[in-house]
């Protein structure tokens, strides 16, 4: 169902689109270094619960995304437009009333979460989640509307939004922090004006005539039960396990808060610096959303199977390059945020501990995408949750509290934690051809 040309074109601008946004997620930490330690970790901390939110949406898009893949790949085009609809409408009120939560307590709930950290780290915290959780609603519908495009295999409008997106937000940063020297704000307004723009933007292309899912009229947004009902079928767990996992993350986050601002800074540095390692897995991940989903719709399991294989093979060899560059050049990388001698040395630790487990992470990771797309969502999301707080969350406590390895122990209860979902997935994939199912 599709050539070379195909994947090359819907997979390529994925791939430049996740780099353009951990090179913008990266040169906002470097932009808020030149405020100080402090404001990197207020940052950092609230970014762990931005992503929890943004992941939560996001799985609710993927939901979308797979229903219209397979209506597209069983040729019907009118059901795929009222999924777009519908998707657009529920993410757009979820992520009204989850913004208007962060604005009314977002002292509290940082307090509640992170526990007593220094109080220029809690002030600089405050600021930036204040601003930024105004722009939860347009990221709702950008990625409600990127989804749909990846849907019918064009991920290029999304690639040129979200340059446009990254534009505004690293010239606003430049201008802001250096220029006007706003401290944390001046990270913040520039995410929430290029959110503006890209969801402007998005929602106006969504609607073009030329599109095979499209919003036709406003009314499309009305809510309709069987079609949010197919949509939250996959979306709901999805959303929970990404929730879950980024929940976890954040339980994380707060076990490195108590061991100083220097293991928050060092910590926030070397997540942010190998976030480059997920970008192939993340990229053919959401290609796969679109690949397996229109497979099988279109009654071609076996397919669906044998692109997987074929593009987590092409997962390992860019990482077999990423890798190796992040483990040759780990110091500089890291010189580049300014950070203590102590912290520094920490990320590099950090950096090249996890170059070398990846090994395992295509399988733990990517593979899921496919399971997904098949309606196998609620299976990926038990294995996630499960793994996520026996191993990860439990053993990083146990190495960290017990063991006092320090914030490495929490990087060693994570890669316990992808082993076991990468055995998990293997096995479960073996199956596919029997358990996967189109939607009705």
């Amino acid at each position: 169902m599709f050539n070379k040309k195909d994947l090359t074109r819907l997979l390529a601008p994925l791939i430049v689109e996740q780099i353009l946004s951990v090179l913008v997620g990266m040169a906002d930490v470097i932009m808020v270094a030149a405020v100080g330690e402090a404001a990197v970790s207020g940052v950092s901390l609230v970014d762990s619960i931005s992503i929890l939110i943004l992941q939560i949406l996001s799985a609710l898009a993927t939901g979308g995304a797979v229903i219209s893949a397979q209506y597209l790949g069983k040729k019907q085009s009118e059901n795929a437009c009222k999924a777009a609809g519908q998707l657009i409408g529920v993410t757009t009120v979820l992520s009204l009333a989850v913004s208007m939560i962060a604005l009314i307590g977002n002292r509290l709930l940082l307090a509640s979460i992170f526990g007593n950290v220094e109080t220029q780290v809690m002030n600089d915290a405050v600021i930036y989640f204040r601003i930024t959780a105004l722009s939860y609603p347009f990221m709702a519908i950008y990625n409600s509307c990127a989804a749909l495009f990846r849907s019918m295999g064009n991920s290029k409008v999304s690639m040129v939004v979200s340059m446009v997106m990254n534009t505004i937000n690293i010239a606003g940063n430049a201008v802001c922090v250096f220029g006007l020297h706003m401290g944390v704000a001046g990270v913040a307004f520039p995410t929430l004006a290029s959110r503006i723009v890209a969801a402007v933007m998005m929602f106006y292309l969504i609607q073009n005539p030329d599109n095979t899912v499209r919003i036709k009229r406003l009314d499309e947004l009305k809510p309709d039960i069987h079609m949010i009902k197919n949509i939250l079928s996959v979306g709901i767990p999805n959303g929970l396990e990404n929730g879950m996992f980024q929940f976890g993350k954040i339980a994380l986050q707060s076990l490195v808060s108590s061991l100083g601002t220097a293991a928050i800074a060092s910590y926030a540095v070397a997540s942010n610096l190998v976030t480059l390692l997920y970008l192939p897995g993340n990229a053919i991940g959401l290609g796969l959303i679109t690949i397996v989903g229109q497979c099988v719709g279109a009654g071609e399991r076996k397919q669906a199977k044998q692109y997987t294989r074929r593009l987590v093979v092409v997962n390992y060899g860019i990482l077999v390059v990423l890798c190796g560059i992040m483990i040759l050049f780990s110091n500089q990388f890291v010189s580049i945020y300014k950070l203590s001698s102590e912290a520094a040395k920490i990320s590099v630790q950090m950096i090249e501990a996890h170059s070398y487990a990846m090994i395992v992470w295509p399988i733990a990771f990517t593979i899921p995408y496919s399971l997904r797309a098949s309606m196998d969502s609620k299976f990926t999301m038990a294995v996630s949750i499960f793994s996520m707080w026996l191993f990860r969350i439990a053993s990083a406590y146990f190495f960290v509290q017990i063991m006092n390895m320090g914030v490495m122990g929490i990087w060693y209860g994570m890669f316990i934690d992808w082993f076991f979902r990468a055995i998990v997935f293997a096995l479960r994939f073996r199956g596919i051809e029997k358990r996967a199912v189109s939607v009705s």
